[in-house]
């Protein structure tokens, strides 16, 4: 079942987004509601209504995304695939939070769902801001120096996606991409190391055929094309 909600590591999430890019792109936020959270255990309904279809069954305090709504009882809850639900006014506690999100970010993809198509594609230009950061072999440093599967993980823990330290452990990690053409940005991918005799580098699928990765070859974070015959011959996996 997709979870029709925002939980708390995932709008903390979207709000590092946005201030991230907040000094280049101040005047382009888009409110998403205030955020919330449930007092009681309590469903959020398709329609506001007590006979309404339930999107998801809340437990007492989770966070939500909530907007008011014409409906006296009633207010709108932010849904993770786009639409909105209904959850009873007096279940929920109103925090005095905005919930907001860089429009750059929100444009390059139709939701905001964990793993959705605007928190990945937001990770894919995230990355692009690492560019020179120089490569270093078991590096955990955005800044300072970090190797290619260290920087699939740093990325990706930035919304909330815990992945797992190798390239190897993290190609067994999430929904396969099987064709090229249906790749998209912020997918993952995965090459052989024929040396290892195993998947050794990853990197993050840009668009156009081009990714962003920490490189040895390149001595630290770049972007390179799957045009190149060096890196589409390795490539043997893409996750979502």
């Amino acid at each position: 079942m997709i979870l029709m909600y925002f939980p708390m590591k995932r709008l903390l999430a979207l709000m590092i987004l946005a201030a991230l890019a907040a000094f280049s792109f101040a005047d382009q936020k888009i409110v998403l509601g205030k955020l919330g959270q449930t007092v009681a255990a309590t469903p959020i309904r398709r329609a506001p209504g007590d006979s309404a279809g339930t999107y998801y069954r809340c437990k007492a305090y989770e966070y939500l995304v909530i907007r008011p709504s014409k409906y006296e009882k009633w207010l709108q809850v932010v849904l993770q695939n786009g639409r909105s639900g209904y959850i009873l006014a007096d279940k929920v506690a109103r925090l005095p939070y905005e919930v907001t999100i860089d429009q750059t970010y929100a444009s390059a993809g139709t939701t905001t769902s964990r793993g959705g198509t605007t928190m990945r594609a937001a990770v894919a230009d995230y990355g692009l801001k690492f560019t020179g950061t120089p490569y270093k072999w078991g590096g955990n440093d955005l800044m300072g120096g970090i190797d290619c599967s260290g920087f699939v993980k740093q990325l990706f823990g930035k919304i909330g996606i815990d992945l797992p330290r190798t390239a190897a452990q993290q190609a067994l990690v999430g929904q396969p991409i099987n064709r090229l053409e249906d790749l998209q940005k912020g997918d993952r991918l995965y090459f052989w190391e024929k040396k290892r005799n195993k998947i050794g580098h990853t990197g993050i699928y840009l668009g156009n055929g081009y990714f962003v990765h920490s490189s040895s070859s390149r001595r630290g974070v770049a972007t390179d094309s799957l045009e190149n015959d060096k890196w589409r011959r390795i490539l043997i996996a893409a996750r979502r």
